[in-house]
């Protein structure tokens, strides 16, 4: 693969934004199921981004970094769609932190 860098920036830019469009049209994925799937969910995308801006000297809000990822405040995204965990989920989510 032969990219500069500008354009390589925007092409992983465009997939970030791709990724955050995905996972906010799929409101019935929850966050403990990427958890225990991919060991990151919308809430490490948050706080990645945070940090990301840090780096850079730049402050983000991490409640208004929440909202891009999740689309709307994370309060209203928990009330609308975050289910209760079930019994397996959570001894699949605690047993992968061993």
């Amino acid at each position: 693969m032969n990219i500069d860098d500008k354009a390589q920036i925007e092409i992983e830019a465009a997939v970030f934004r791709r990724l955050v469009e995905h996972l906010q049209d799929r409101t019935d994925v929850q966050n403990i199921d990427l958890m225990n799937l991919a060991n990151f969910c919308r809430n490490c995308l948050s706080k990645w981004y945070v940090a990301a801006g840090e780096e850079r000297g730049i402050q983000i809000d991490h409640e208004q970094a929440r909202e891009m990822v999740y689309g709307m405040p994370y309060s209203q995204w928990k009330e609308k769609y975050q289910l209760e965990a079930t019994p397996e989920q959570l001894e699949r989510f605690n047993n992968r932190k061993r």
